[in-house]
């Protein structure tokens, strides 16, 4: 069965940090680039970040730049996004979805965050709160 399980979220003070994981299995992450999007109440579904393999190019919206980092570790099967200097702003559904590889590269990695529709496999979402 195609899992993606995503933990870590929880509340944080502005300015605060926070290490979400998505931990996958079921498939095999050598084939895909594994994408985070997030969700607010009322709000489209947002790409945040994605990475095309192992030691390939991460690629991230204008908001995150310089504040959050996307990794991971094939070989525990796991994508992580460390997230610092979080605002108000980040408060969302966080989730983790994966992208075929192939697709990822004919689209252009960083446009497969605009289009969450050519990603094949979604986990649940952990909720991230920015609060003071």
């Amino acid at each position: 069965q195609v899992q993606l399980v995503e933990s870590g979220g929880g509340l944080v003070q502005p300015g605060g940090s926070l290490r979400l994981s998505c931990a996958t299995s079921g498939f095999t992450l050598d084939y895909y680039a594994i994408g985070w999007f997030r969700q607010a109440p009322g709000k489209e579904r947002e790409g945040v970040s994605c990475i095309s393999n192992s030691d390939g190019s991460a690629y991230y919206m204008h908001s995150v730049k310089g504040r959050f980092t996307i990794s991971r570790d094939n070989a525990k099967n796991t994508v992580y996004l460390q997230m610092n200097s979080l605002n108000y702003e980040d408060t969302a559904v966080y989730y983790c979805a994966a992208v075929n590889l192939n697709t990822a590269q004919a689209l252009g990695f960083i446009q497969t965050l605009y289009r969450p529709a050519s990603y094949d496999y979604w986990g649940q979402g952990t909720q991230v709160t920015v609060s003071s």
